[in-house]
């Protein structure tokens, strides 16, 4: 057999038709699992492209084992898909759907372009068949040949319409290869047209300059192994040892292997790097495994990535690390020596392990607490940065208040987190060029624009906090984080410290189910749902139902309490839980209950305002 690494692209454009074998499987890939990482690693490429970064290390695909497959001179050439169908199948439906967005918004050129790649043209013995540069199994065939050949979005959404039983809460499920087609469609609209995350990059260059910029880079950058069976090649054992399960390398393993090889072909003494610097990336600690994404991976490969990304600033996937790094080592050179390339990388990895596990009196704490309930890890390379630069404790404390307040008014504003890895990202690069100081990072965050990236004005935040439904925008880590801080800010001095290491969940002061042991002003029960759906609109009952079932899941109404106490008090009424909760928490937030005599509505309003107040001066504008 003979291997070669080929522009994916490359192998559709002669004259060829890549057929499956009917006893292969059906086209099975799915959105999360395959069409959405393959959208990722593309639109990366896309953006290397876009902005400049056309040196960056190419992308494989993976290997595509093929068969020669004996046809007479008059017909198309074919070859036999031993292994890759997958992705051979999925990259044509790609190429249909960016063929047809093209051709939708005025592109016709590069629409015309793309066609080349999905349909022979020419002489064929059976055009129905031949003009297809792939031929998946039977069952998938009439799909396929609609997807491909249709010309539009709206020609295919005629023919595989979106439909819904009665009562059914969901569509029902479109042809497999249908729905990658659409999704990819969406994808393409997202990154060229419009963006929930903001502007798209690159907005003011004319669509067609900026599709043809991206075009190149399927060229240039995606590739595979090809891999051409020879006639006495056995093509079962052949595809049965490249799916062999064994257990893959990780990135941290991979990398150590490259630091040391040139460590030693500088003639730097290996034994001694790594007794002092690499020897700690083999504590337990590093192999703990986290997850990330759809994922779980191993601290070491995390602090790798947010590494890398701290340097170059740029997005640096778990999957492309080992490449990214080589890449950025052999062509940057940023280290004189193996030395000072693991020296670096000992110091920030002690960062690191000390932003996952901080001490309670390390001015990090604080952050790296709120960070992880919020689960904004996109903000690691950023925060290695400051650390890298030199940060100092009176520096740290402003940086926490301005990263704290920037993202937990946005996450109670309920808005979006999807922009974060590239704000976080373009903050890294700044604080690099322009410095790291609290002074640039405020001043970078208060010029932003826009729902995606803005920092929520007084405003807003107050319209939020009184009226949002808190369930709706924050899970129960967040909740617990504001509730505690705002406990705090009632300790003074005259008050008794004490430590609670207990945890903490959200109690609902007027409870939930509340109906039963909590009646309305004038002593009427409240309403069911099933009751409120049937009652008059203008009854007086069902209004003050409605009224008190707004404010119900407001911050106002909201407390902590020790998991224990939490089931102890739920639902009685407030002459039996108001006592149960002076006895039995010490929290601030909830001694401060102590001369409420009445819990209703105005009580919960008056709460509101003055967690309120004080939330302003914790997370200012």
């Amino acid at each position: 057999m003979k291997a070669s690494a080929v522009s994916l692209l490359a192998l559709f454009e002669t004259k060829m038709q890549f057929e499956v074998p009917l006893f292969q499987r059906q086209y099975i890939w799915k959105r999360e699992k395959h069409w959405e990482p393959l959208w990722e690693d593309i639109a990366r490429k896309f953006s290397d492209y876009l902005n400049g970064r056309k040196d960056a290390p190419v992308h494989f695909l993976g290997a595509m084992v093929l068969d020669q497959k004996q046809t007479p001179a008059t017909h198309v050439g074919k070859r036999q898909v031993i292994d890759g169908q997958q992705r051979l199948t999925t990259f044509q439906i790609f190429l249909s759907a960016f063929r047809d967005f093209c051709n939708e918004h005025g592109c016709t050129e590069m629409a015309k372009e793309c066609s080349a790649f999905t349909l022979n043209k020419g002489l064929m013995a059976d055009v129905e068949i031949d003009r297809f540069k792939v031929w998946p199994t039977q069952l998938d065939r009439p799909q396929f040949a609609d997807v491909v050949s249709a010309g539009s979005s709206t020609a295919i959404l005629e023919k595989y319409p979106l439909q819904k039983r009665l009562y059914a809460r969901k569509f029902d499920a479109r042809p497999r290869m249908v729905e990658a087609y659409f999704f990819f469609y969406e994808q393409f609209t997202e990154f060229f047209i419009e963006s929930d995350e903001g502007p798209v990059q690159l907005h003011d260059v004319p669509l067609a300059q900026r599709v043809d910029e991206c075009f190149q880079a399927l060229k240039s950058v995606l590739q595979v192994v090809e891999i051409d069976l020879d006639h006495d090649d056995d093509a079962q054992v052949i595809f049965e040892t490249l799916n062999a399960r064994g257990e893959p390398l990780i990135p941290a393993d991979l990398l150590r292997n490259f630091i040391f090889l040139r460590a030693a072909r500088r003639g730097e003494p290996q034994e001694m790097l790594y007794k002092r610097f690499w020897a700690r990336f083999d504590e337990p600690f590093w192999r703990i495994e986290v997850k990330q994404g759809r994922l779980l991976r191993p601290r070491s490969d995390l602090f790798l990535q947010h590494f890398l990304a701290s340097r170059l600033a740029v997005d640096i996937p778990i999957k492309h690390l080992f490449v990214e790094y080589k890449f950025w080592i052999d062509r940057a050179k940023p280290f004189e020596s193996v030395e000072l390339e693991l020296a670096c990388l000992a110091r920030q990895g002690d960062d690191f392990r000390r932003m996952m596990e901080p001490e309670k009196e390390d001015p990090l704490h604080g952050l790296m607490t709120f960070l992880d309930a919020f689960d904004v890890r996109t903000s690691y390379p950023l925060v290695l940065t400051f650390l890298d630069m030199g940060a100092g404790q009176t520096q740290w404390n402003e940086i926490s208040r301005i990263l704290e307040s920037y993202l937990l008014r946005r996450a109670v504003c309920g808005l979006s987190t999807k922009n974060y890895n590239r704000v976080f990202l373009a903050l890294t690069r700044s604080m690099r060029s322009e410095g790291a100081s609290p002074e640039n990072l405020s001043r970078l965050l208060k010029a932003q624009r826009g729902d995606s990236v803005e920092w929520p004005s007084d405003e807003r935040f107050i319209e939020a906090w009184r009226s949002q439904h808190a369930y709706k925008v924050l899970s129960n880590p967040k909740i617990v984080h504001i509730l505690k801080r705002l406990s705090d800010t009632y300790l003074s001095s005259k008050i008794e410290a004490f430590s609670l290491d207990a945890a903490l969940s959200v109690e609902h002061i007027l409870p939930q189910q509340w109906t039963n042991n909590w009646p309305l002003d004038g002593d009427a029960r409240g309403l069911s749902d099933l009751e409120l759906r049937d009652a008059p609109h203008d009854d007086a009952v069902a209004k003050a139902t409605r009224i008190r079932n707004q404010v119900l899941h407001t911050l106002g109404n909201l407390t902590i309490l020790t998991s224990s106490l939490n089931a102890a008090v739920s639902n009685n009424e407030w002459s039996q839980k108001k006592p149960e909760l002076m006895r039995h928490s010490l929290l601030p937030i909830n001694q401060m209950l102590y001369d409420v005599e009445v819990w209703n509505e105005t009580a919960i309003q008056s709460r509101s305002e003055a967690l309120l107040t004080r939330a302003l001066k914790i997370w200012p504008s």
